[in-house]
Order: structure tokens, then sequence, then C-alpha cells
């Protein structure tokens, strides 16, 4: 977080929430109600004072003033560079995968050291050409074997990414958020 965000809350400690602003897309493209931000300056202030509550609500802390963000599919988008790492959508380099999940639309989740982060759809070879059985590459009918398994079941895949071997399992678009502690609608506090 940035060093005048840090002022800033100290300030004013008690400035009141947004929700329903902001939204992070499947892509990993920051929108305000609904509009593409595009301002180069404004994305690196929002990279970087992008954060989480202890609730699982992903929020952009702009000075005081905390904005819930909606999340089209998990808090992180993934994309990988032409050296096969991978980062986020906010620039993070991801080190260490300890899970990954495959959606029933065989979108790959993978649960990194800063956070869910959904593999961006343009990065498909990139898990394709990772995606093992027993050390050989996976065949269109296995690869549907494990689509076919329900949400929850371990699949014969496994994930060869940030040198590490991860088995996939199959989990439901909708059972991401609690089975990976995140919301994809943030709402104020019940009792707030």
């Amino acid at each position: 977080m940035d060093d005048w965000v840090k002022r800033a809350l100290a300030k004013w400690p008690d400035v009141p929430a947004l929700y329903g602003w902001l939204r992070l897309t499947r892509r990993g493209h920051w929108l305000i109600k609904d509009e593409a931000i595009t301002n180069p300056r404004i994305i690196r202030v929002i990279n970087r004072n992008y954060g989480v509550d202890d609730q699982g609500r992903w929020f952009f802390q702009n000075g005081p003033q905390r904005g819930y963000i909606a999340l089209d599919y998990a808090p992180f988008v993934l994309r990988s560079n032409d050296a096969g790492e991978l980062h986020t959508h906010n620039e993070l380099k991801v080190t260490s995968a300890t899970g990954v999940y495959l959606d029933e639309e065989g979108s790959l989740v993978l649960e990194t050291e800063h956070g869910p982060g959904l593999v961006n759809d343009h990065d498909l070879d990139w898990a394709l050409s990772r995606l093992q059985i027993n050390g050989a590459a996976v065949s269109d009918e296995q690869l549907l074997r494990a689509l076919a398994q329900p949400s929850g079941a371990a699949t014969a895949l496994v994930l060869q990414a940030c040198g590490q071997s991860c088995p996939v399992q199959r989990c439901d678009s909708g059972d991401m958020p609690s089975r990976l502690h995140f919301s994809r609608v943030p709402a104020p506090d019940d009792n707030a």
C-alpha cells in the first residue's frame, strides 16, 4: 500500500466504504460504473493499493476510502510471459501455487501466494502445455474425463507450474468463492 494511503487512513479512519462502483473483469481489466479505466497512472494506483479484508472482500484503498470490487470471476487474473512465468493482472510475480482448480467450462484457477487467480483465457495454451497425467501430456479424452468429474472431486490431472507439481481438483465456478474464501459481489457487513 502506498505511503500516502497509509497517512490518509491515519488522518481519516472512519470514511464510509463504497460498494457497486468498481469491477474486475475475467480478463483483468478495471471498470468503474461499467466503463473501462484506461488511464495508466490510475491503473497503477489501483494495482498497488489492491487488497482483501478478513471476509474475503477485495478492495481498492483510495486514500481513506475503501472501494470494494465486484469480481467477474476471481480476485486475480493470471497471465504468462514469454519465459512461461505467471504474473497477476496487477503485475505481481506468481512463485507458488498451493492448489489448482478446473471448473465446468475448463477454466483453471490457481491458489497463489497472492490469492486465487484465474488463468487468462488467452493463456490456455500455457496451461494445456503444463497439464499432465503420470508425466505425459494430457489427451482431449483425459481432459474431458476430468471435466466430467463432480465439483469437489480429485482429477488425474497435474499442473506443472511455478516449479511445482500441483494436483488439479474439479470445482464448479459457483463453488470457487466459498472454496477459496472470496466474495464476487462484496456487500456491507450485516451488523454495520
